[in-house]
């Protein structure tokens, strides 16, 4: 870590992306490596001005408003920054982003993991002043991802989320014969982290409630492709509904079984068949009908096509 310091007093002027914003979170997210301890400080202080008047760290920012800092210590990680990324873009407006995210990139940094899809946007959009997550995908997931570009959309994105307003749907390939009578899956998940900081789940009676809806699309064999409907938006709740269902997705080096992906592997499926294809909502803003899709990709849609030819399809 390097020491940064910026030794002048800095003004900066709220846009609408971050209207309605806590002080406190807004100067978190503002001064990146300054120590949430810092920023309650120099509100405490006096140090920070608000239109040239002192606020405690509950104000809700307005958009105009002028913020003085004072000079600050930034804390920057030696090292490059994350590098510009370009993503397909499935729809854009000037409140929100949907991309179609390839599998082996996590949609943010953290445990061990220097940058993610939402760094690598920030820096290739700096036009951008405001780019939040809406939800997330696991890092070996493909597929539709929802980001927000004003706060305002964020909060009402997120109150859409809670109340299961969005219609979300994937596609998976289960290693097994999926059950007639699997198609609500409720079971309560439990979240874990291992010692070495890696997440788990697995189903427990104190877990928290799970609702996945199952249709069999097509069998080949012992395999099952499956559309997967989420009710619930808890982690890995697909991954670990179809494994308690006997039909872990095909290429999970979490909860598949790691001779049969080597398996898979060598037939020419190198990474876990889980893929967030549709998305329907109404806009956040003007309410309009938005039905995204992001087609499967490349080599999903390959492996598939073997299926097919090897084993024919059936229901």
């Amino acid at each position: 870590m390097t020491d940064i310091r910026k030794d002048s007093v800095t003004f900066h002027t709220v846009d609408d992306g971050s209207a309605g914003q806590r002080i406190d979170n807004y100067l978190t997210r503002l001064l990146k490596g300054v120590p949430k301890s810092h920023v309650y400080r120099i509100l405490r202080s006096g140090e920070v001005r608000v239109n040239k008047g002192r606020i405690d760290a509950s104000y809700r920012v307005r958009e105009g408003d002028e913020i003085r800092l004072p000079p600050v210590r930034v804390a920057r990680r030696d090292g490059p920054d994350a590098p510009p990324g370009q993503f397909p873009v499935v729809y854009e407006d000037p409140f929100m982003l949907v991309i179609d995210k390839p599998a082996g990139v996590a949609v943010h940094g953290g445990s061990g993991i220097s940058f993610g899809v939402i760094e690598q946007l920030r820096q290739a959009h700096p036009e951008y002043r405001f780019l939040e997550l809406v939800h997330r995908l696991d890092r070996e997931t493909s597929g539709l991802l929802m980001l927000a570009k004003k706060r305002s959309t964020l909060l009402k994105l997120h109150d859409m989320m809670r109340d299961n307003v969005p219609d979300k749907r994937y596609i998976a390939l289960g290693d097994g014969h999926w059950p007639a009578n699997g198609r609500h899956v409720r079971l309560p998940l439990f979240k874990w982290t291992t010692p070495d900081g890696e997440r788990r789940v697995r189903v427990a009676e104190d877990g928290q409630h799970a609702h996945t809806i199952f249709s069999v699309e097509e069998r080949f064999g012992d395999l099952s492709l499956v559309e997967a409907r989420l009710k619930t938006g808890r982690t890995h709740q697909i991954r670990v509904h179809m494994l308690a269902n006997g039909c872990p997705i095909a290429g999970d080096d979490k909860y598949g079984d790691p001779a049969r992906n080597r398996e898979f592997a060598k037939n020419g499926l190198r990474r876990m068949f889980l893929h967030a294809r549709r998305l329907t909502l109404p806009h956040p803003v003007s309410g309009e009908s938005l039905v995204l899709e992001a087609p499967l990709p490349a080599e999903l849609q390959r492996y598939l096509d073997q299926l097919r030819k090897n084993h024919g399809t059936s229901l």
